[in-house]
Parts: structure tokens; C-alpha cells; sequence
């Protein structure tokens, strides 16, 4: 909270039209951010980590990011350039089995009184996932969005780009934007990226190009 709440404060105060989401899967943290003006909340544990987060999110009628992840910490591999990537993580069916962990959080907001057009469903890129994963994932990511909600894709700078294009973090901007725009082809309505600007005019591009918009919308 003494990290976030000056933040989110100061940016209201100076862009009282920015809409601001905040990070977390702790209810306390989430409930002093949307009093302070954040609006979204992003909970990468799917509203598992913390049980009462759902009904902050519903009482303060915010909508939810709500994030695929089985992470382990035991799992990872690290190496210096190209950072973590995931060794041994387990699926029977990885479409399927992310599609079922997301559909039991969104269970997890319906109970809690989180309507359906709050919700927003993460397919989590690279939490919990082996680069092939990652990959595979993005290629299919039509399945998630078939599951009715609107979806974010965050795959900017990962480790999964690095590993395939053994690149660190400061040189993966073309391959994120290759991932964002095949994720945009496959039903990704919203995009969470570093590289703001480049990013952008990769996401208008591909929209005039599949949803057919223009530059002016």
C-alpha cells in the first residue's frame, strides 16, 4: 500500500480520466486502491489467493482480470540473460485444463456477485507454462475467448520470447509484437505491454487488418 496508494492518487489527481487497474490478490490492498481510484483489479492467482478479494471486487462494482496460473516456484528454471522459464509444469490437456481453471474463477466472481461484464479472463503467459506452452496457448487463444469473456494478453518481454529468440529483455519488442499481433488474430480484446507506443500502432495495424478499423477508430 505505501508503494501503490501515492501512485494511484497522484495519477488521478492529474488524469482524473485515466482508468487505472491494480495489482494484487490481497483484499485489503485491493479495497484501498479502488477507494483511492484505482478501478480494475488484476489478480494474477484467479481470486484464489485471498477469499475475501471477490467480495471487495463486487462491492465496489470494480471488474476483475481474472489470471490462469499454477505457478510453483520449484519448477523454474533461471539463467541469466533469458530469465525464468517453467521445466515441469503438469496438464493433462493444456487448452482444456486452462480453460476449466479459468471458467472455476469466474465461478469463484459469479458467487461472490460479480456480474458476467466484469469479468475478464488472463490465459496467464508465462506463469506456470514451458515456452512450448506459451506458444501453443497464444496459437489457440480463440478457444479462451470462445469461453464468452473478453480477454488480456500480456506476453510483452517474457522469458517465453527470449528462450525462442534467445534475446534478453531489452531486445524482445519485435517478438512481442509478433505475439501481440497473432494474439490480436486469435480474439485478445486487450493488451498489457511495456513498449507503449510501439505496441499500439502493432495493435491498430492489426486491427485494420482483422476487425477491420481504422486508424481513426
Amino acid at each position: 500500500m505505501q508503494r501503490v496508494l501515492p501512485v494511484i492518487r497522484g495519477i488521478k489527481n492529474e488524469f482524473p480520466e485515466a482508468i487505472i487497474s491494480i495489482d494484487t490478490y490481497k483484499a485489503a490492498v485491493a479495497d484501498a486502491a479502488l477507494e483511492a481510484g484505482a478501478c480494475i483489479v488484476n489478480d494474477v492467482w484467479g481470486l484464489r489467493g485471498d477469499p475475501d478479494l471477490s467480495a471487495v471486487a463486487a462491492r465496489h462494482k470494480a471488474p476483475v482480470i481474472l489470471m490462469h496460473n499454477r505457478s510453483k516456484p520449484t519448477s523454474v528454471e533461471v539463467r541469466e540473460r533469458l530469465g525464468n522459464a517453467y521445466q515441469a509444469a503438469e496438464y493433462q490437456d493444456l487448452i482444456e485444463d486452462v480453460k476449466r481453471d479459468l471458467m472455476d474463477s469466474v465461478a469463484i466472481a459469479r458467487a461472490a456477485g460479480i456480474p458476467d461484464e466484469h469479468i475478464i479472463l488472463d490465459p496467464g503467459i508465462g506463469f506456470g507454462k514451458t515456452v512450448e506452452q506459451n506458444l501453443e496457448l497464444i496459437r489457440r487463444l480463440d478457444e479462451v475467448r470462445a469461453l464468452g469473456f473478453p480477454v488480456l494478453l500480456g506476453p510483452s518481454r517474457k522469458s517465453f520470447i527470449g528462450y525462442t529468440l534467445n534475446l534478453p529483455p531489452d531486445q524482445r519488442v519485435e517478438g512481442t509484437a509478433a505475439a501481440v499481433a497473432v494474439g490480436i488474430t486469435r480474439g485478445a480484446d486487450i493488451i498489457r505491454v511495456h513498449d507503449v507506443e510501439a505496441m499500439a500502432r502493432v495493435a491498430r495495424m492489426t486491427d485494420a487488418l482483422v476487425r477491420r478499423k481504422g486508424a481513426a477508430e
